[in-house]
C-alpha cells in the first residue's frame, strides 16, 4: 500500500482563491455563519463596523477577566496571553493607536491592582505587567497631547501601586518610566 501524499497546510492565498469564486450572497451567508460560529467574531464585526457604542467594552471585559478573576464567580485562573490577546484582537478590528494604548492601560491597571489587592508571585505575570507597562507608554508617547496625558497620569498612578508589589517590580517600572521621561526634554 503506498503513501497518502499529505497535502500541504491551506494558507489565506488558498482561501482568497476560494472567495473569489463567491458571489454576494455566498459572501454574506458565509459571514453570518462565522458570526454565529463564535462570540468573538461578533466582537470583532460589531467593533470593524463601529455597531456598538463602546468599542472598547469587551476587550476590557475580557482583561478584566483574566487579569482580575471573580473568586466568587469561581474564576480561579488568570491568563496573561488571554488578557494580550484582548488587545490583539482590538488591533486587528479597528487598529486605532488611542484605543490600544487605552487598553494598554487599562491592563496596566487591572494587573497592578490584582497583585496589590490579591498578592500574585506569578513572575511571568509580574513580568508582562512591566512589559506592558513600556508598550503603552511607547504608544502613548505617540498620541496627541490631550491624550497622551491623561494615559500618563493613569500609568504614574500603576507605577505609584507597583512600590508595593515586591519583586522588584516597582523598580523595573521606575526604569522604564524613567527613560520614556528622558526622552522629553
Amino acid at each position: 500500500m503506498g503513501k497518502r501524499q499529505l497535502q500541504p497546510e491551506p494558507k489565506w492565498t488558498d482561501v482568497k482563491a476560494k472567495l473569489a469564486t463567491f458571489d454576494r450572497s455566498q459572501l454574506l451567508s458565509l459571514v453570518q455563519d462565522l458570526y454565529a460560529a463564535h462570540k468573538d467574531n461578533q466582537t470583532f464585526l460589531h467593533t470593524r463596523f463601529g455597531l456598538v457604542e463602546d468599542v472598547l467594552g469587551a476587550y476590557k471585559q475580557t482583561i478584566n477577566r483574566w487579569l482580575y478573576p471573580d473568586i466568587f464567580l469561581r474564576q480561579d485562573t488568570t491568563s496573561v496571553a488571554k488578557a494580550k490577546q484582548a488587545i490583539a484582537d482590538y488591533k486587528k478590528a479597528v487598529g486605532d493607536p488611542a484605543g490600544a494604548a487605552e487598553l494598554m492601560v487599562f491592563f496596566c491597571e487591572k494587573g497592578a491592582r490584582f497583585c496589590n489587592d490579591v498578592g500574585n508571585d506569578d513572575y511571568a505575570y509580574l513580568g508582562a505587567l512591566v512589559r506592558m507597562f513600556g508598550q503603552a507608554l511607547n504608544v502613548a508617547k505617540t498620541l496627541p497631547d490631550a491624550i497622551q496625558a491623561g494615559l500618563i497620569a493613569r500609568l504614574d498612578l500603576v507605577r505609584g501601586i507597583s512600590h508595593r508589589l515586591g519583586y522588584g517590580v516597582g523598580e523595573e517600572i521606575d526604569v522604564v518610566f524613567a527613560k520614556y521621561t528622558e526622552g522629553e526634554e
